[in-house]
């Protein structure tokens, strides 16, 4: 298997040259799964092309293990793909897709028989083989486009929104597959999708992009509970992280408040230390804190405020609150499903300020120690 090295990449189209990927740097441990994800236009699918040889470098260098491949054509690079159309023969058999590349190779039939029964053994699809595509469900066609991929036993897996076609129920099942797949073929993983959902149930890392640029690299817990700018912590997370807008204020005492124009909370030391420390004492902030980290009042009296009781969403065991607090988009709160109220009702809430998050006002860059 192979590492992959990405060094100060860059693409531009069109007369003004304009980036569409612009300084992409990263490297990829050997065995890593690794996804890209983002709003549809950020450069993730031409960053994976350009990895592919599918798209020229504007500039910088794609290293997969020891070599330099930037003018290497596909077939060369040691790599398969796995496009969101499944792009089967539809005048062939399952057996065949499958084997269609090896067959290009020339190798040997019983090898590519091997091949091709262990690749279908592995994703489940033997009593498959001798259908045409066509005969498939969407799910299937999936799998032998992964099974066409397998059995190249190539270095690198690169996959570009794979599971988009297939219904909620389906992505849900196939998200588990790949998993095992990863895990059973010990290959490294590039995988492209704007699901957040799907980034955050199968990467070791996440590479966050918007507008060609990377915003954060990190473990999907790290990308959660720590997201380096307001536009990572609004992207990852379902429901969305609320944004508060307020200012810091010092008590006569020397506690910091965040107040706005119709409640003030208690900040604690550590948060007030950082708050300090950036000198945001008297200015804007943005407080973010996400939906389980508000509820009915209780634990935190010192962060009680008073919302208006808007809408609700029931989500299966949990319901959201749409609250009316005074901003310009309403508080999401999380309770248990049985949890009713009337609309317009005036709740009074809890915020767990350990949890919140600061951002600057004006940059949208989370505030660290």
């Amino acid at each position: 298997m192979a590492s992959i090295s990405i060094q100060h990449l860059y693409k531009r189209y069109g007369k003004d040259k304009q980036n569409v990927v612009d300084d992409f740097h990263l490297d990829i441990r050997d065995k890593e799964f690794l996804v890209f994800v983002g709003p549809s236009g950020c450069g993730k699918s031409t960053t994976l092309r350009m990895i592919a040889g599918l798209e020229d470098i504007t500039e910088g260098e794609v290293y997969i293990g020891e070599q330099l491949v930037n003018d290497l054509p596909p077939k060369d690079r040691d790599i398969a793909m796995v496009f969101q159309n499944y792009a089967l023969y539809p005048n062939m058999s399952v057996y065949e897709n499958i084997a269609f590349g090896l067959r290009l190779r020339k190798q040997p039939r019983h090898e590519i028989d091997l091949a091709v029964r262990r690749a279908a053994r592995v994703l489940e699809i033997e009593p498959y083989l001798n259908r045409k595509p066509k005969e498939l469900s969407g799910g299937q066609r999936q799998r032998v486009a992964l099974g066409r991929a397998i059995v190249r036993d190539p270095k690198v897996f690169l996959m570009d929104e794979p599971l988009s076609n297939l219904d909620a129920k389906l992505r849900v099942q196939m998200r588990m597959e790949l998993i095992k797949l990863h895990k059973s073929l010990g290959a490294t993983f590039i995988y492209v999708t704007h699901d957040q959902i799907e980034a955050m149930t199968m990467a070791d890392r996440i590479v966050v992009m918007k507008d060609g640029i990377i915003q954060q690299i990190d473990t999907p817990e790290a990308v959660y509970q720590t997201p380096s700018n307001t536009f990572v912590a609004s992207f990852i997370g379902s429901p969305q992280i609320n944004f508060v807008e307020g200012k810091i204020v010092e008590e006569p005492g020397g506690n910091l408040l965040f107040n706005t124009s119709r409640f003030g909370l208690r900040i604690p030391k550590d948060s007030a230390d950082l708050l300090r420390k950036h000198n945001k004492i008297g200015r804007r902030i943005t407080l973010g804190i996400r939906p389980e980290h508000i509820g009915p009042e209780g634990l935190y009296s010192d962060s009680v405020l008073t919302g208006i009781y808007k809408v609700s969403e029931l989500m299966g065991a949990d319901r959201f609150l749409h609250l009316d607090i005074g901003q310009d988009k309403p508080l999401v709160v999380r309770v248990e499903a049985y949890y009713r109220c009337e609309e317009n009702e005036k709740l009074r809430i809890v915020m767990d300020m350990s949890k919140a998050l600061f951002f600057d006002a004006d940059t949208g860059q989370r505030l660290t120690h």
